[in-house]
């Protein structure tokens, strides 16, 4: 078996995994960077949108065939009304669509455009970092045509989430309702409003494909845990909208689609909304959010990795190495005192083999980077479980804060 199905570089504490959008797979299968995408509209240097292009197909007037009478004609369906599920859907977009917003930018180079939405009363609207990360104006338009000139209060590149301040009126401002996506099940409904190709308030539907999924954030060498997979149809221009329950509640803001196309093949990711409350209101208070850091690199072990470096576990964490000075460092933890080559590249081997944090379980190096994400903050104390020389200790380490870089 060659060693590339052995392998598994995972994110690193340090965090310092390095992926433009690509992602790594059952070891993990390495997916072509460009395949994966901010789903962002572009716009040529000239400031506007492109026109969409439409194609309509001719209905051509009958020459030969004589005229059909009403009572020739095929019978349709007794009209009903709407059914059950068209009303829910469309009583959904009256309600929240006056909540989502067009995000336009310039950038020194061109422009651009996404969706976002409204947080609050007070005039914050919520995006994806990468919406406007270049930007050097951004205008924000309301469901209603209301444009108005906004302020990045706020970015995250971690989280790809940004906070933009407006001023407007209340009748604008009409802010979503936050859900819960630590309870999301695959299979629900989920629904995206937004402005793909700068087509403004459109609405589009699906399910839950799969929770959890980690990819690199587009604009940081860390990941982003948690993600929610959707097949509702998300394209560029849909960045930063929301993804909604079939209560009309925010579970998700849309951020990235993978395609081979540019245009939505059936497979997105949104951030959940569990991160949006975590990092939002750091956004909105000082401009930033401040990400726990152990500081370290290491590998997933899995049955094959631990048959070819004849480790004593199938799972866990191989702690590579740890950054000089860092938590992990200050704490004790050993990265490799060895190198091998595997994938024809030397890797650290022989250090400590993460099996726990805080007494959870960790069975690859997802669950350490999740955990941290989700449940600590920069400056607290958690216990991180290793095997060393066979034997399981218990080491405490204060978390620092992640660098930039």
């Amino acid at each position: 078996m060659r060693p590339s199905s052995i392998r598994k570089w995972s994110n690193m504490l340090l965090l310092v995994l390095v992926l433009s959008l690509a992602a790594c797979s059952p070891l993990l299968e390495r997916l072509e960077p460009s395949r994966w995408t901010t789903p962002t509209a572009k716009v040529r240097s000239g400031g506007s949108l492109p026109e969409p292009q439409v194609t309509v197909q001719p209905v051509l007037a009958a020459t030969s065939s004589p005229a059909t009478s009403a009572a020739d004609s095929p019978a349709a369906l007794p009209d009903k009304g709407l059914l059950a599920q068209e009303e829910l859907l469309a009583d959904l977009y009256d309600a929240v669509n006056p909540s989502v917003v067009n995000v336009n930018i310039t950038t020194r180079t061109g422009a651009g455009a996404g969706s976002g939405f409204v947080y609050d009363v007070q005039g914050h609207i919520v995006t994806n970092n990468h919406v406007v990360e270049d930007a050097t104006q951004v205008y924000v338009t309301f469901a209603d045509g209301t444009m108005v000139k906004a302020k990045v209060l706020g970015k995250d590149p971690g989280s790809d989430l940004a906070v933009l301040q407006v001023e407007a009126s209340a009748k604008e401002l009409v802010p979503v309702t936050l859900g819960d996506s630590d309870n999301l099940r695959v299979g629900q409904m989920a629904i995206a409003i937004g402005n793909p190709f700068g087509l403004e308030g459109t609405m589009t539907s699906g399910i839950i494909s799969a929770l959890g999924r980690v990819m690199p954030a587009s604009s940081s060498r860390y990941s982003m845990v948690d993600l929610i997979q959707t097949d509702a149809p998300i394209n560029p221009g849909n960045s930063g909208g929301p993804l909604l329950d079939s209560s009309g509640r925010v579970i998700g803001v849309n951020t990235m689609i993978y395609t081979e196309s540019g245009t939505s093949s059936g497979v997105g990711l949104a951030v959940p909304v569990a991160a949006v409350k975590r990092v939002v209101p750091a956004l909105i208070s000082d401009g930033a959010y401040k990400h726990s850091w152990l500081g370290l690199t290491g590998m997933s072990i899995n049955p094959l990795l631990a048959e070819t470096l004849g480790l004593d576990v199938t799972k866990g964490v191989l702690v590579e190495s740890v950054v000089s000075g860092g938590p992990a460092d200050k704490a004790g933890l050993r990265g490799g005192t060895q190198q091998r080559i595997v994938d024809g590249q030397p890797m650290g081997v022989g250090g400590d083999i993460i099996v726990a944090v805080d007494g959870n379980q960790v069975q690859n190096f997802d669950d350490v980077v999740g955990y941290l994400a989700r449940s600590t903050r920069a400056g607290q104390k958690v216990s991180v479980t290793v095997l060393r020389d066979g034997k399981r200790q218990t080491l405490t380490v204060t978390l620092g804060e992640r660098p930039d870089q």
